[in-house]
């Protein structure tokens, strides 16, 4: 999978999610989330504005080839505003901290959306008929005088061009005290969870008015609070299983057949520390940032700020496989800390067969892991090397002091501003997504590419 991948990106400059070249960018527009559906036809983006955007995947044209793959706006709409909690004096920001899709059942997509408290459910469907010849209605809708209505006629459906609709169908609310960082879906189609700093809530997809607390880890005195919540998955195929990590590093497997309240794990999985690495940054660097479960469902990915591990849901005792990501920061963790960037959250994502997983870095770097080959990648999203049908060239970061060889960029000269927090992989597909601030990047495999 680790050949050279190409670039397959539709112009998406009227959308703000990439400007012009030195173009300035508001927060409001920093990509926050990147998610695509079940099929891959369909990739969402959430902002920090509050707004989701919705790619389609162009369908392959016999007059031009190359057209298969990409993705171009489908919709645009504005998910979540910002609120006020007037009791707790706080305001609530619109930004969009997760999307998931759900599994398509008829015409129509559903997704949900989140931003710290709420939690949204939204129908996306297509129009390309409208109805007329009402009898008791004019051509603009209005009702007409019954006294008026001579005959009657019967309705038609006549075309009209493609209108993409997207409404709300359920808002979840008032279930969260704190910021709600993750949300999963689970195999039963029927209902999903929500997770915040301290609990972790299920809920009915038809029911808004209440949902069911199955995790608490809040104590009776918050000062003896020790860690807290970061992200939380179900399993792919089982509905009792799911899976939530920890600022301390630990991973709890959870089965709902055990008990109401999952407070007790199933599995604890938890690699042993090595007192002489110890310092001052352990804990903070331990944290896992995100976690997902394989296709398979067999094995559990998972990220810390330097280190992306495999972990085998058979063996709790350490990870299968340890991955370092960008491990030349080390020995930058004192100024990182400074700057607030030791506490940026990387996301983590599998390939469609579990044996690639990619995340990201900073300076627009990505890293790409063959478990089978052992092989790994650096790669770049930026606008000077991602140029429509470029081939991305592998980059090569050299450690402070170390022998640079021609292209490597130093340590010292990583933009830190210019993180990839957020990543998705196609479903089935050599076709990934990449969140670089404003900018989407979609790229796909090469080879998988020459073979249409």
């Amino acid at each position: 999978m680790l050949s050279p991948i190409q670039v397959l990106c539709s112009d998406i400059t009227t959308l703000s999610l990439e400007p012009e070249p030195f173009a300035s960018y508001t927060e409001a527009d920093i990509i926050s989330t990147v998610e695509f559906n079940h099929t891959g036809e369909l990739l969402a983006t959430g902002d920090k504005g509050g707004r989701v955007v919705i790619f389609q995947r162009e369908p392959e044209s016999k007059t031009e080839p190359f057209a298969q793959g990409e993705y171009n706006v489908y919709s645009t709409f504005q998910s979540h505003e910002p609120e006020f909690d007037y009791l707790k004096s706080l305001e609530i920001e619109e930004k969009i901290n997760k999307i998931r899709w759900l599994p398509q059942q008829n015409a129509a997509h559903f997704l949900l959306s989140t931003n710290d408290k709420t939690i949204k459910l939204w129908k996306v469907s297509e129009r390309d008929k409208r109805p007329e010849g009402y009898n008791l209605k004019d051509e603009e809708g209005r009702i007409k005088d019954i006294s008026t209505v001579t005959s009657l006629q019967v309705p038609v459906l006549k075309p009209m061009d493609l209108m993409v609709e997207v409404s709300p169908r359920r808002v979840f609310a008032n279930a969260h005290t704190y910021h709600v960082n993750s949300i999963s879906v689970n195999s039963d189609y029927e209902t999903y969870m929500s997770a915040d700093d301290l609990r972790i809530n299920l809920w009915h997809l038809d029911i808004t008015d209440r949902s069911f607390n199955i995790v608490d880890i809040k104590p009776t005195n918050m000062e003896d609070l020790t860690e807290v919540i970061t992200a939380a998955e179900f399993h792919p195929h089982h509905c009792n299983l799911f899976v939530y990590s920890s600022s301390k590093g630990t991973l709890r497997l959870c089965d709902m057949r055990e008990a109401a309240l999952c407070d007790k794990h199933s599995k604890l999985f938890e690699e042993p520390e090595d007192p002489s690495a110890r310092s001052f940054f352990s804990e903070i660097i331990s944290s896992v940032s995100d976690v997902k479960f394989s296709h398979s469902g067999r094995y559990l990915l998972t990220r810390d700020y330097l280190t992306a591990k495999v972990w085998d849901l058979n063996m709790e005792s350490k990870p299968l496989e340890t991955y370092q990501v960008h491990d030349y920061l080390r020995s930058k963790l004192c100024s990182l800390y400074e700057n607030d960037c030791i506490f940026d959250k990387f996301e983590c994502a599998w390939n469609g067969t579990d044996s690639v997983i990619m995340t990201g870095a900073y300076n627009n770097f990505f890293r790409m892991f063959d478990r089978n080959t052992k092989r790994d990648v650096t790669l770049e999203a930026s606008r000077e090397s991602s140029k429509p049908r470029a081939v991305l060239k592998p980059r090569r970061v050299c450690a402070a002091g170390g022998k640079r060889r021609k292209d490597d960029i130093s340590v010292d000269s990583l933009d830190f501003t210019k993180k990839i927090l957020h990543t998705a992989w196609h479903p089935t597909e050599n076709i990934i997504a990449i969140a670089a601030t404003n900018n989407l990047y979609i790229f796909q495999d090469k080879l998988n590419n020459e073979m249409h």
